[in-house]
This record gives C-alpha cells, structure tokens and sequence, in this order.
C-alpha cells in the first residue's frame, strides 16, 4: 500500500461536474457532436452522453427507465414499491405497539397470533395506509410479514444483502429506521433527539429479513429498508446494459457522481475522471483516474453534512449501529469496479470497515481498486488502484 500527501490540482475542460467527481473531456468537432441528456430522479442529477452509437430515441428510453426504477427504488415517493413496503412494515410495527398483549410476545419471543388477531392487525394496516397502496402481503402465525415483489426489486435487495453481510452490518439495508430521522437538505438541519434515535436501533437487523423466490419477508414489525447506499449503482449498471444491447459502444453515464464508462473514448483513449478535493471548490480534485469500461463510485463526509452551533459535525454515512455518523479517520473513499453497483456498496462497506481492514478486504476481491483520503489530508492506494492514476495534470 501506498501513502501519499494531498495535492488539490485545478481542473480543465470540465464536461461533467456532480458529488464529488468530475469529468475530463474535450471538445469535439460538430459533425461529431455527442448525443447527451440530463434530468433528476433518485434525488440527485442525472447525465447520460453517448459517444459512439445511439440516438435521441434510445436517451429517451434510459430518461423513462429512470423514472421506472425511481417508482420501484425511492424511499420517498409514495407510488413506489419501496414505499409501500416500508409503510405497510411500520404500520404493522405500530399496530404491535397499541396492544399489550402483542408487545409482551415480541419482547419474551413468544410470538403466535390467532386468525382473529391476524384479521384485526390486517384490518388496522389497510385502513391506514395510502389509498394508492396496493402491495399485497401476508401475516403469517408466527409474526412474519411476507410480501410479494418485482424481480427487479428482489435483485438489488440480493445485492444489498450481500454487502450488509460482507460489512457483518456496518452496511446495513435495514437503517431506515434512523436515516429517516436525519434530513441533511433542511434549511435548518438538526440532530434526531437520543431516545428517538435509540429507539429506532432496535428496528435495524438485515439478519432479520430473508429473500425466498419473488418473497421478502420481514421477521419483526416496525423495520424498513433504504437502498440509497447501492440504487444508484444498480441503476447505472442496468442503464449500460440497455445501451449496449442497443450498440452502443462508447459513453458515460453519471448518476450523481456515480460514474460508469461504457467502452473507451474514440482512438482508444480512456475516459478521465477526476475526485473531488474535499471541502474544496467543485473544480478542484485530488486525483485523477484513466479509466475504460469500468465505473468510478465516491462516498464521503463533504457530499451532505450540517455542523451544530457547538461545531459538531454530522454527515450522511449513519452508522446502523449508534445511528449516528460514522466517526474514523477518513474523509471518502473512491472505488473502481466493473460493476458500479460494487462501487455503490464497496464504497460505503469501506468507509464503515476504516482504511485499513477496508483495504484488507478490497485487496482479497478480483478487479476491485480503492483509494482513501484520511483527515490528515493523506492519500492511501489497494493493491492496483495507482495503475490508474492519470500524473500528468500538475
């Protein structure tokens, strides 16, 4: 592993500039104009350009795919899957609560319902929940809630899974409970009251949701999944293989920074992305990567935070374990991957693990590359990661 001292560096010819990663391009002569289109879903702004192949319709297409997997993925809006599992799973939790004889099961793990009792937490449930809810599920005798999903929600939940598992929970999809309390986009953000947040631990365990052929099932009431730390790499990858399928063979697709090359630029030059300097201007970045065909993921503390008027300061990455911010020696993580929803993941899992059993574990998988930034201002490179350093941009 290698350290070296943090040097910001002025970019140039900025084509794309979102949550801390930029993109170096050129201009290009206008009987070879690129087709490219921006928009906004998952939160964030979205930018899909297309060097070689493609066409108008085919963006159109990737711009209504966004808003598909917006109405499956988004934890906020309230015709989407997610949404709808959420608010069915808390409505069953609060159900639990009002009664005392079902709060008594749960905390002596005794837990058995009668169909009577099924009928009248079920009836509970579908009158409080939106009108436009119309997920179905099931209560089981034993306390399960099972609901029924799309592939494509199953898929990404398998791979949320995956990484809360390889993390042994320092990623876990099942925060939701605590991120929901923190909003780091108020005008005037402010830290979630203790108990409030302690109460809510009690709701996170991805050990207590299980994924069984086109069934998820949640095996206490009151939890809730957030797929912000791995949907936009998800996305980003199912995007690349529509464009593909569709001959494209050379283009970027950024996804709030979620970067993912297809193929390289024209002549066989790779594509060149530059991470942000934390703290700093937009245009100034830390490194800059030569990249073909692979995707370019940053988490960091800079990306959404808010400091208290004693000075304290709380970003985005919510440890599930205190429900408060991640508190370690680093600033972000940039990883390089073919698939960028291992980037989305890996990122994240890293930060959690800290930079060195972070780069322990990123050196033990293949084609996988990760870089550091601790507080000192210091950079720290996984087996591999310089090889993709573009030098020349003093």
């Amino acid at each position: 592993m290698m350290l070296y001292v943090l040097k910001g560096k002025k970019s140039y010819i900025i084509s794309i500039l979102l949550s801390g990663i930029l993109f170096f391009g050129c201009a290009r002569p206008q009987e070879q104009e690129d087709l490219s289109i921006s928009g906004f879903a998952f939160d964030t702004t979205y930018t899909i350009t297309l060097y070689e192949g493609g066409s108008k319709e085919i963006l159109d297409t990737c711009v209504s795919k966004c808003s598909e997997y917006e109405k499956v993925f988004s934890r906020t809006q309230k015709n989407s899957e997610l949404y709808q599992i959420n608010e069915i799973e808390e409505l069953y939790g609060k159900a639990v609560e009002k009664k005392e004889a079902y709060r008594k099961r749960w905390q002596q793990r005794e837990v058995h319902y009668e169909n009577s009792e099924l009928s009248s937490i079920k009836a509970e449930i579908d009158t409080e929940k939106s009108k436009g809810n119309t997920l179905e599920y099931e209560l089981c005798e034993d306390g399960r809630i099972t609901f029924s999903i799309t592939g494509i929600m199953e898929k990404i939940l398998q791979k949320g899974l995956e990484y809360s598992k390889a993390s042994e929970g320092g990623f876990d999809i099942t925060v939701e409970p605590v991120t929901s309390l923190w909003n780091f986009k108020a005008e005037e953000p402010e830290v979630p009251a203790g108990e409030t947040i302690k109460n809510a631990l009690s709701y996170i365990d991805y050990q207590k949701i299980s994924l069984q052929e086109g069934k998820l099932s949640f095996l206490m009431p009151g939890m809730g999944i957030d797929l912000g730390g791995i949907a936009k790499g998800f996305i980003a990858d199912q995007l690349k293989q529509y464009l593909e399928e569709q001959g494209v063979k050379g283009g970027i697709i950024n996804l709030g920074g979620n970067v993912l090359c297809i193929g390289e630029k024209d002549g066989g030059e790779p594509f060149l992305i530059g991470v942000q300097q934390p703290f700093a201007q937009r245009n100034q970045t830390v490194a800059v990567v030569a990249v073909k065909d692979i995707s370019v993921v940053s988490s960091g503390i800079y990306e959404r935070y808010f400091e208290t008027e004693k000075g304290e300061m709380y970003h985005h990455i919510i440890n599930p374990e205190t429900g408060y911010s991640y508190e370690n020696d680093l600033l972000g993580v940039t990883i390089l991957s073919e698939k960028s929803v291992d980037g989305d993941g890996l990122s994240t899992t890293c930060f959690a693990l800290g930079r060195e059993k972070g780069t322990e574990y990123i050196n033990s998988l293949d084609d996988v590359y990760a870089m550091f930034i601790t507080k000192d201002e210091k950079l720290w490179y996984s087996d591999g990661f310089e090889d993709f350093l573009e030098t020349d941009r003093e």
